[in-house]
């Protein structure tokens, strides 16, 4: 029984309603059958404070468009979804309603009740991201929804820290780490950004011990820290300070007595090639430190206030506000010698942006050189590929040049390390399960108060999703994974670290290709920002425009590697091309007869049209899987677009009309076929792209599929190539266009029918087409010629040959004379006005030049126009 399409395009009317039909039926879960290929993605976790933006539309769009391809291609798809806890984040946002609210702070509720809230927290508020995912229409196994925290991750990631630690590979030191003073938290170097920001160079001066008057001048960028120097050094080369060395100074403003080494890290030509030296503060200083043995003095606490060990006049004071009183009092003292305006790169919390501090803590840390060496091997032997193939220099220079990565945090919300401290022995266990007594002396433990670094367990996502340290049959089947799709911003954050983890822990690679895409900016280039009110929620998107045009709009000119600009005319166009299809879809439908099927008739009875399109469409077919073989997303969906809009709706739909109509004849019964089967296969082309109105129009068509996401893939057939046919239309269109093109330019009506005579040797392609040519090129009959006299006719030229009008079937003589006599009076009008101003010496005198110039070459184009209206004119006499 035949179906019918609503009049109008209104996504609102069904993309919920055939989202929860496909979650009902199952479609999204991998095919049992093991025969198949198998092709896995593991979603990058949002965070579960998250809300969808347009960097996760993009994201799980591109990811989303690769599975829905392979799910048609036969392959047995899994495409596992879940979140990340997001330690800082979601503490953070925890803590923050905890104050407002009720006006407390997590330190009154303790560890365990504080947890107990972010927990209820997470379920009540968790799942949002996930229901907004689905809105997209990601077609992930909601069936495998992880989360970093869930019993399974949990239990891998303490699993990985113990091997780890067995294997002297994670150690607790006391080292210099990145502190932001806002989170109150330790971070990797991987979580520092660096922003340009303006500072000063203060040369300070510090006496020499026993030798009045004599200095040694050094220039820092952050004299607060004075408070914590506990040598000055010099380059052993330098000629200028060989005699200081082993002299002892006077530390300004807090008179403690420090030496005067030597050390190769100096750079004698830079600044004074005299250096302060703060162990607790600079990782630079902390290394010569310790090559020198010197005290390491931490004048800050975790605030970034002045601690009162060491601070003296300057405790509890914050960090800037010590600097302006420390620069102040130096001046007064006389140790200020000059100040020098500097900008420089600084540091800064990626979280919370606020500048962070290098300090001294104990902390956990992994180390770095023997897992770096086979994940950088894994991409420069091929065995990983990037896409594009430049950001793996990225991923190549951070691999070799990664220092120990600071795992702990100074948070309550995460993965609490699995280290146990007994204060009666002093014996530290790591375990894989929770201790309450030390397996030395029995008595009672303590665990470690530190929580992992979120992207600890986010390293381990390819593999404890899947079920690891369990054999599952999930890790034997899907792991490892197939590709990854993730933005260029995290590949020192997530991409490095999920390799490392993978081949130290499973002995595999993670993935085969990582797909890295750019960032969403605004219509100007811009990112998108708070700050900058130029966002644009996803969401709203969706509600105004349908998800389909949303994605279409996402992956429309994507390019891998390469930032995308978003903008009204983007989600416009994708609005426009659906409503075409839309349309196109009803006028196929309209004309189908129950009995009509997507199936092809017999080769012999196409029209030269009939094989024109379907030798382009399966060009087309060939060249999308190769670009998406390619991750040309863009590339593919352009090509797409343009045969769906152009060859199909513009062309072969307005070919077939003529046999269309004549409903009964074999000639309309093939037309229908054949309009029915390129339908089909360009939505199943773009079933991945616009996933809701290709499933809702496909199930007006006649065919034996449940749904359009389980039928077959188009593939490309030899027995489709009609190179001859496909020159033949082209030369047909040619004509076509360069017919109306003139009558365009004569203004002539298309419903004003002309006999069109041809000139051609291709007579046999006019002759089978010339009911097309009557019907697109307003001809009133199709005469082909040998030759013809062009005295009274419109002549047109293709590289098909010449045609010609008469111009007595498309022009009034009397009506057109009286045009161009009406335009060549207001042209000549204009001349003289134009020749009166340029006779003018005053205008000539007082003009600006540009001005003169400009008038001249109106008068020149008037003049123009004036010769070829009089030409018009004694034409038509």
């Amino acid at each position: 029984m035949k179906k019918e399409l609503p009049k109008n395009y209104n996504p609102a009317d069904f993309e919920d309603r055939i989202y929860k039909d496909w979650c009902d039926k199952k479609y999204f879960a991998p095919d049992p059958d093991k025969k198949k290929p198998a092709f896995s993605i593991v979603i990058p976790p949002p965070n579960v404070t998250g809300q969808l933006h347009m960097g996760h539309a993009l994201d799980e769009t591109l990811q989303d468009i690769l599975v829905r391809t392979k799910r048609m291609q036969g392959f047995s798809t899994l495409w596992v979804p879940g979140t990340d806890h997001a330690g800082i984040a979601t503490q953070i946002k925890v803590e923050e309603q905890l104050r407002v609210n009720e006006g407390l702070t997590r330190y009154d509720l303790g560890r365990e009740k504080f947890l107990e809230r972010v927990w209820d927290w997470k379920n009540q508020y968790g799942s949002r991201i996930i229901s907004q995912l689905k809105k997209l229409g990601s077609s992930c196994d909601w069936d495998h929804e992880r989360f970093t925290m869930d019993e399974g991750c949990s239990r891998a990631v303490r699993e990985v820290f113990v091997n780890l630690y067995e294997k002297g590979l994670i150690y607790r030191g006391y080292r210099i780490i990145n502190w932001c003073p806002n989170c109150r938290t330790a971070l990797s170097d991987a979580e520092v950004e660096y922003a340009e920001q303006e500072g000063a160079f203060w040369h300070i001066r510090y006496p020499v011990k026993g030798m009045e008057g004599t200095y040694v001048t050094i220039a820092t960028t952050r004299p607060e820290t004075l408070l914590g120097d506990t040598a000055v050094a010099v380059n052993p080369n330098d000629e200028r300070y060989r005699d200081l060395v082993g002299k002892t100074l006077i530390l300004p403003l807090v008179g403690r007595e420090i030496p005067v080494i030597a050390d190769e890290y100096v750079e004698s030509d830079f600044g004074t090639g005299c250096v302060k030296i703060t162990p607790a503060h600079d990782p630079n200083d902390f290394e010569v430190g310790k090559r020198h043995n010197l005290p390491v003095i931490k004048m800050l606490n975790d605030d970034a206030t002045i601690n009162a060990e060491y601070g003296g006049k300057y405790a509890g004071m914050d960090r800037y506000a010590a600097r302006k009183a420390m620069v102040a009092d130096l001046e007064a003292q006389g140790y200020l010698a000059k100040v020098e305006k500097y900008s420089h790169n600084v540091g800064t919390c990626y979280r919370c942006k606020t500048t962070v501090e290098p300090l001294t803590s104990d902390q956990w840390f992994v180390k770095m050189e023997p897992l770096a060496k086979p994940a950088l091997e894994a991409v420069t032997s091929g065995e990983i590929r990037f896409e594009p193939e430049r950001f793996a220099k990225t991923y190549i220079n951070w691999m070799e040049n990664c220092h120990d990565w600071c795992i702990s945090r100074q948070l309550w919300w995460g993965h609490r390390i699995p280290a146990f401290y007994c204060d009666a022995c002093g014996k530290m266990t790591v375990s894989k399960t929770d201790i309450e007594l030390c397996p030395d002396c029995g008595k009672p433990v303590r665990q470690e108060s530190d929580v992992l670094d979120t992207w600890f367990s986010s390293a381990l996502w390819p593999f404890s999703t899947m079920g690891w340290p369990e054999k599952t049959a999930d890790l034997s089947r899907y792991f490892p994974t197939s590709t990854l799709v993730t933005g260029y911003d995290i590949i020192f954050f997530w991409v490095a670290r999920m390799i490392f983890s993978s081949l130290e822990h499973t002995g595999k690679k993670p993935f085969s290709t990582v797909f890295i895409h750019g960032l969403v900016r605004d219509a100007q280039g811009r990112k998108m920002s708070k700050s900058l009110g130029n966002g644009i929620d996803p969401l709203k998107v969706i509600d105004e425009y349908g998800a389909d045009a949303l994605r279409f709009a996402l992956a429309t000119g994507n390019a891998p590697g390469n930032d995308m600009r978003f903008s009204d005319e983007k989600i416009e166009s994708a609005r426009n091309f659906a409503n075409k299809l839309w349309n196109a879809s009803r006028f196929v439908l309209m004309n189908l007869t129950d009995d009509d099927k997507a199936e092809l008739p017999a080769l012999e009875k196409l029209a030269i049209e009939d094989k024109w399109i379907l030798s382009r469409f399966n060009q087309l077919v060939k060249t999308v899987t190769e670009n998406m073989e390619h991750y040309e997303l863009g590339v593919a969906l352009g090509e797409i677009y343009s045969f769906t809009w152009d060859s199909f709706c513009d062309w072969y739909i307005e070919m077939a009309k003529s046999r269309i109509f004549d409903a009964e004849s074999e000639g309309a019964k093939v037309a229908r076929s054949v309009l029915c089967y390129v339908l089909t296969g360009i939505l199943k082309l773009l079933h991945p792209f616009m996933p809701f109105i290709t499933e809702e129009i496909y199930g007006a068509l006649p065919h034996d599929d449940e749904s359009i996401m389980i039928s077959k893939y188009p593939t490309y057939d030899e027995k489709l190539v009609f190179t001859a046919e496909e020159e033949d239309v082209e030369r047909i269109i040619g004509c076509i266009t360069a017919i109306r093109a003139r009558r365009a330019e004569m203004n002539v009506a298309p419903s004003k029918k002309a006999k069109l005579f041809v000139v051609t040797k291709y007579e046999e392609t006019f002759k089978a087409t010339a009911k097309i040519l009557e019907k697109l090129a307003s001809a009133s009959e199709v005469v082909l010629t040998d030759s013809y006299d062009a005295d009274d006719a419109i002549s047109i030229a293709t590289d098909a040959g010449n045609f010609f009008i008469p111009m007595r079937d498309v022009v009034d003589f009397d009506k057109e004379r009286a045009r161009l006599s009406a335009e060549l009076e207001k042209t000549e009008i204009e001349i003289g006005r134009l020749s009166v101003k340029l006779d003018n010496p005053g205008f000539l005198a007082k003009a600006p030049a540009p001005v003169v110039e400009a008038e001249r070459q109106k008068l020149v184009k008037y003049n123009e126009t004036k010769a070829a209206l009089v030409a018009a004119i004694a034409k038509l006499k």
